[in-house]
């Protein structure tokens, strides 16, 4: 079947709902918009213009079945693609079985605790056989508000802030001017490039960021390892429920690292004020920069202690260690409830 290319140009607060044909394309007015879709793959990247366009692909067996409403809600320019069932089924290639579940409100949005009807998406079975691929035009200084339920969420380019929210399914983003919210409940996570302030949240995924210059960083898994390299912070914050924490040629000076179950690795190419790390279960190697000032104190339940730099020694046990670097204005605290600790100095 042919498709059939529809542009519609929101710009009032009526609610507009049509019916999506094979592919239609929608430009959302306002200085920040939201898009709200249930299954499907999201491809977010910059381009001109006064307004957001977003190209909507519908795909599966019923997906004549499905609409898009447009309408403000919350004071933001709304775009929503409804599927009109409880049960949707989407079979995106190259990936196995799964099974989500949230809540939808009536007016088709999702997420932040705020009620709505129970609905499921999975690989398989019976239900409506629909999605809707993305691709969605951001010019630049507008701001963007994505929520995908579940596929894969790439963005590129972007001059603006960028928050996207995903049920199940990997995020990754790169070269963005503006501050980056990405939130999974499961998938990975890769941000590269990013000039402003970074929030990455994954249930379970692992996550890997490069290129980071913002005044804060955070990250917090469930589950999953963190790798890093070239980040410049204010502060930086790293908690993961279980996974390895491996972040190099950090400029920081404002750090805290915290992992349930994994060891860390961290080296800073600038000195650091206050570093605080914590490891239920692993062990902690921090290489140092020569010009570092700084009270240390290692704490291990169980490992050795190795200090492989000049330090003056106040208390010096198996498994504790105190002493002072230069002038010691700056505070390292390191604890480890199993696992080894090694401080070295520069390369």
């Amino acid at each position: 079947m042919r498709a059939s290319v529809m542009a519609t140009t929101i710009g009032c607060v009526l609610a507009v709902t049509t019916p999506l044909q094979s592919q239609e394309s929608y430009g959302l007015a306002g200085d920040r918009v939201a898009v709200y879709n249930l299954a499907g793959q999201v491809e977010v990247v910059a381009g001109g213009g006064g307004e957001v366009t977003v190209q909507v692909l519908a795909g599966g067996d019923d997906a004549e079945r499905l609409s898009v409403e447009v309408s403000e809600i919350r004071g933001m320019t709304t775009l929503r693609v409804l599927y009109p069932d409880d049960q949707v089924v989407y079979r995106p290639e190259g990936r196995g079985r799964f099974r989500t579940t949230l809540r939808v409100r009536e007016d088709g949005t999702f997420g932040g605790g705020m009620g709505g009807d129970r609905v499921e998406i999975r690989s398989g079975g019976s239900g409506l056989e629909a999605h809707a691929d993305l691709r969605i035009v951001v010019p630049a200084g507008r701001s963007l508000d994505l929520h995908n339920a579940v596929g894969e969420v790439t963005a590129q380019g972007l001059d603006g802030d960028l928050r996207v929210d995903v049920s199940s399914g990997p995020i990754r983003v790169t070269d963005i001017t503006g501050n980056v919210e990405l939130d999974t409940g499961s998938g990975s996570v890769e941000a590269r490039g990013i000039q402003g302030e970074l929030e990455v949240d994954t249930g379970s995924g692992s996550v890997t960021i490069e290129d980071v210059d913002g005044p804060w960083v955070m990250v917090d898994t469930g589950s999953g390892g963190v790798q890093g390299t070239a980040i410049r912070a204010d502060r930086l914050e790293v908690d993961t429920g279980s996974g390895r924490v491996e972040l190099m040629a950090l400029a920081a000076p404002d750090v805290t690292v915290d992992t349930g179950s994994g060891g860390v690795e961290l080296e800073f190419t600038a000195s650091v004020e206050n570093l605080e790390v914590d490891t239920g279960s692993g062990g902690v190697t921090v290489r140092l920069p020569a010009d570092l000032n700084a009270e240390i104190e290692v704490d291990t339940g169980s490992g050795g202690i190795d200090v492989d730099f000049p330090v003056e020694v106040e208390t010096m046990r198996r498994n504790y260690f105190s002493g002072v670097v230069g002038n010691g204005r700056g505070r390292i605290v390191i604890d480890t409830g199993s696992g080894g600790v090694r401080l070295l100095g520069s390369r």
